[in-house]
């Protein structure tokens, strides 16, 4: 016949054990949403920051190079070519900010690439190089210089966009580095949950009572 002392000794043992396991359980269920929680983090920071600060480079660059054939329009040039030229880059920059849009935008973020996208859309749509330049009157420099104002506007426009991705990347970095602490505090949690368990498993499920005690409260 079991001993009542032995018995509830047992009893006790198994359901230490059993709150220590689902401790472990849980902080085992915690510890995925973390990784998950920081997997989606820096896939945040490539994907919304990284890779639109790509975009930004490439957007300053083609603008950079409309603002190149506006300002040397009095250069030996052909005239047809230099409007498809331009039409290009700005194809090229609608394409980008298209893929701009796609992305994770904050609302700041979204009033500066709508100004941008407005700029480029009306106040840099050149249909006619006359505008620029002809043979009779020269250079149009109050139209030139309309234009320059306008790209320096869209040049603002894409600096902010820039601080921004700085902003906000240091943000998710700092949020990852948070989870990563947490993960880590949790993973120290775990192994003294474990040295508890073997603790009281060995306490209570190997460690034979004295002989002179005849039950165990």
């Amino acid at each position: 016949m079991i001993n009542p002392g032995l018995k509830k000794r047992r009893f006790q043992a198994i359901a230490i054990i059993s709150v220590l396991l689902l401790l472990i359980y849980g902080k085992n269920l915690t510890e995925r949403q973390a990784f998950k929680s920081i997997s989606n983090t820096f896939t945040e920071v490539y994907q919304d920051r990284l890779v639109v600060e790509g975009y930004i480079f490439e957007i300053s660059d083609r603008l950079f190079s409309i603002q190149k054939l506006i300002d040397h329009c009095n250069l030996d040039y052909d005239y047809t070519r230099v409007i498809n030229e331009i039409q290009g880059h700005e194809e090229g920059i609608m394409e980008l900010i298209v893929d701009f849009e796609k992305t994770n935008l904050t609302v700041e973020e979204s009033d500066y690439l709508m100004d941008f996208k407005r700029i480029i859309e009306n106040d840099l749509n050149i249909k006619n190089y006359d505008l620029l330049y002809t043979d009779s009157s020269g250079v149009n420099e109050k139209q030139v210089k309309l234009y320059d104002k306008k790209i320096a506007l869209a040049k603002q426009d894409l600096e902010n966009l820039s601080k921004i991705q700085m902003s906000e990347g240091e943000k998710l970095i700092s949020k990852a580095k948070v989870q990563i602490n947490r993960s880590q505090i949790w993973a120290q949690f775990e192994v003294a949950l474990l040295i508890i368990l073997i603790i009281v498993i060995y306490i209570f499920l190997f460690k034979r009572p004295s002989t002179n005690q005849e039950t165990f409260s």
